[in-house]
């Protein structure tokens, strides 16, 4: 799923192309992604772009009128945006819609055959920020704010970052960076941490995120993001099973769970241990190594 990085990525890309510019005709390719009916798809035709902006994962096209239109893109984690000539048709099977400008066609496209990426029409700033799950936009936070946003409810750190009541615009990628930056193991307690542990998970989450973001749009250059990509190879933990940890060599380790993993270095973040994924430690019991040096003694072993 695109973060914060990507999506801002993408809004550098859009604010050079749209706005300022009319959008002449949006045309719906599956009608599952539009997610309202008032009001229609086609009062968004004719009006001008006055900016583009980011509400938590969502990419919003901020449309002339008093009051406003906006037309709100939740991505979710197949949807991607495409940059193409002004008369580009939308592609079959994955193409979703295009918004065509008198410059380009904006296309959304969504992998696979799951189809989860959501377009909503909705007028006027209230009705916009009632789509906001309302998590903390860390960028801008005091770590006093941060501090409070951890402290509200007990979870785990990766739960904490990822849940976007609770943060805004992090995903299972960038909250594994974070964590790997912070030291700090993705299954403590939020409730359980220290003041010096919380400023440094605050640090790195503002390094972390500002540092994607610049190198993302560096990459991008005068272009359109198209390699959106949870999966980077500068990356320090996150896809990067059984790698190298860039800090201390150990290799990274993962903990899979439903449709997300969890990418950590055992010495760095766990103070040595191989944290216990529920179903494997459950299966092997005993047997399950409680240390990086157990698990890479059992790994270097004969027959192994």
């Amino acid at each position: 799923m695109p973060e914060l990085p990507d999506l801002e990525a993408y809004l550098a890309a859009l604010g050079s192309r749209i706005v300022g510019a009319r959008l002449l005709r949006v045309t719906l390719a599956n009608p599952f992604l539009l997610r309202t009916f008032e009001p229609p798809l086609e009062a968004a035709e004719g009006r001008t772009v006055t900016g583009v902006e980011r509400l938590g994962k969502r990419i919003v096209i901020v449309l002339e009128g008093d009051p406003e239109l906006f037309l709100v893109i939740h991505l979710m984690i197949a949807g991607r945006l495409h940059w193409k000539e002004p008369d580009a048709a939308v592609p079959r099977g994955r193409g979703l819609a295009a918004f065509y400008f008198p410059g380009g066609a904006l296309l959304l496209t969504e992998a696979g055959k799951k189809r989860r990426a959501s377009l909503h029409v909705v007028v006027g700033r209230g009705a916009l920020n009632a789509l906001d799950p309302g998590g903390l936009e860390v960028m801008s936070a005091s770590t006093e704010r941060f501090r409070e946003a951890l402290s509200h409810e007990n979870h785990t750190l990766k739960r904490a970052l990822t849940d976007p009541r609770i943060m805004s615009g992090i995903g299972n990628a960038y909250s594994d960076e974070i964590l790997h930056r912070a030291g700090l193991s993705p299954f403590k307690q939020t409730a359980g941490l220290t003041e010096e542990e919380s400023t440094r998970l605050h640090q790195a989450t503002l390094s972390v995120l500002s540092e994607w973001t610049r190198s993302l749009i560096d990459e991008m250059g005068e272009g359109f993001p198209e390699k959106v990509t949870a999966f980077r190879p500068d990356m320090a933990v996150h896809g990067r099973y059984r790698l190298p940890c860039p800090v201390c060599g150990t290799l990274v380790q993962r903990i899979v769970y439903a449709e997300n993993e969890s990418n950590y270095c055992p010495r760095c973040q766990a103070g040595g241990r191989v944290l216990a994924d529920r179903a494997l430690s459950r299966l092997l019991k005993d047997s399950w190594p409680k240390t990086i040096d157990e698990l890479e003694a059992k790994r270097s072993a004969p027959g192994s």
